[in-house]
């Protein structure tokens, strides 16, 4: 009886005891068998995450919370890219949104076997495994696609390497400078780094070198040419430490043709409009008028039609806005050309009517003065009264020094305005025709060498 348990000793004493306590001890019994099969249940399952389904011998004593060669050397890890899309590139935000395949492979000692296959598993077993935590700098916003399930893949070699894949949509920032715009080349980067390891252990490196990104040469966007790309390997220092950074740098060409034929032909053709009213007659006011405002009006809508696409880069002065100032002034210039030639033109017919009503007055005032003076000087000679001829002596009269400084004031004055006063209204127009399209033509060819070549 000495070897038996007490559990089968109280089973064996169970006849002789009351029915109710017999009852009593089979349900504790029971419930006690119950708990312990949980608990073997519980420590299974505990020891399968432990360990790599079916890898138990890779993974004995695995740690995945410690990178491989831990306490040792750093971990290389091989990059490459595939650039499957570039989304959007927004100037307002100054960013672009870009799907990509980002590729990792690195050795650990701890996951070798024999052979030389390599297995596949499923992208659910990275909770297994250390994986490096990469992280895009300067990211906006990113996510994983989990359609249909994750897009992850692990594969294990049997040299120890790990090849960690994952397709990732990301925002990223890029600065711009927009002041060529829309004849801009742009330079935005895709930098790749580790959060928490520095350079001490984990040190990151292009596969391939400039190999290693595959897909821009293929890509097709909107407003943009990719013109070229490459690959850079820095370190970035920072207070934690320094840290090895992985910089995929590429050039963005912005395609002109779409602004040539929707702003500039039209702010050109415009301008050309306006000169029209130098070859309407000046006393067609409606019609100079009438052109004139209309092309000042429809400039303005254009200016204002091309800021709308970069509503928060309105404090940047671009080259399509030198452009359609440029415009504008001409623009605005032939309508104060047709201000300045009407004006002058009423001056001079102002000024006609006013000679014509002096020499009137002077030859009305010319013949009263003759007639009076024959009268006069039949009336003396009957006197024997001598009257003086047209020659008198005026020298002995003198004039003041105030008097003289006023008149010579005004002598000098009426010259200025004389010699700034257009004596022919029509010579205004016909050197507009002239000079309006020759300083156009000047203007273009400046702007165009400056924003194309410098």
């Amino acid at each position: 009886m000495s070897g038996l348990s007490p559990l089968a000793s109280l089973l064996q004493q169970l006849p002789s005891m009351n029915p109710h306590l017999h009852l009593t001890i089979l349900f504790l019994s029971l419930t006690t068998g119950g708990l312990c099969i949980l608990g073997l249940q519980a420590e299974a399952t505990r020891s399968d995450k432990l360990s790599l389904p079916g890898f138990e011998n890779l993974t004995a004593g695995y740690n995945k919370f410690l990178r491989p060669n831990f306490g040792g050397d750093p971990v290389q890890i091989a990059l490459n890219l595939d650039i499957a899309s570039i989304s959007s590139i927004s100037e307002s935000n100054m960013d672009y949104t870009a799907t990509i395949y980002l590729r990792q492979r690195w050795t650990d000692p701890r996951l070798l076997f024999e052979g030389s296959k390599s297995f596949t598993l499923d992208a659910r077993l990275v909770e297994f495994l250390w994986v490096p935590d990469t992280y895009i700098v300067e990211s906006k916003t990113s996510f994983l696609h989990e359609v249909t399930v994750g897009n992850r893949l692990i594969r294990l070699f049997s040299n120890g390497t790990v090849l960690y894949a994952l397709r990732i949509t990301t925002t990223v920032a890029c600065n711009m400078d927009l002041s060529k715009y829309p004849m801009d080349t742009q330079t935005c980067r895709l930098q790749l780094e580790s959060w928490g390891y520095d350079g001490r252990d984990v040190e990151f490196r292009w596969l391939r070198g400039n190999d290693s990104v595959r897909g821009l040469e293929n890509l097709r966007l909107a407003q943009y040419t990719i013109q070229r790309y490459f690959t850079l390997v820095t370190q970035s220092q920072q207070e934690t430490g320094n840290y090895t950074r992985l910089v995929l740098q590429f050039e963005l060409r912005r395609n002109g043709l779409y602004f040539i034929l929707e702003t500039y032909v039209p702010s050109a053709f415009l301008v050309v409009l306006s000169w029209v009213s130098f070859w309407i007659s000046l006393d067609s006011v409606p019609a100079r008028t009438c052109i004139g405002v209309t092309t000042v009006l429809s400039m303005t809508t254009l200016m204002i039609g091309s800021r709308s696409p970069l509503p928060n880069t309105n404090c940047f002065i671009k080259a399509i806005d030198v452009y359609l100032g440029i415009c504008f002034s001409f623009v605005f210039g032939a309508l104060l050309e047709y201000a300045v030639a009407h004006y002058s033109s009423v001056q001079q017919m102002v000024a006609k009517d006013r000679a014509t009503a002096k020499e009137v007055e002077e030859v009305n005032i010319t013949d009263i003065i003759n007639s009076s003076l024959s009268t006069l000087k039949r009336k003396i000679s009957f006197a024997s009264i001598e009257m003086p001829g047209d020659n008198v002596d005026y020298s002995g009269l003198t004039m003041k020094a105030r008097d003289k400084v006023s008149f010579v004031f005004r002598e000098k004055m009426g010259r200025m305005v004389r010699y700034f006063t257009i004596q022919n209204p029509s010579n205004v127009d016909r050197y507009s025709k002239l000079l309006f399209p020759l300083m156009f033509m000047l203007t273009n060819v400046f702007y165009w060498a400056h924003y194309m070549y410098f």
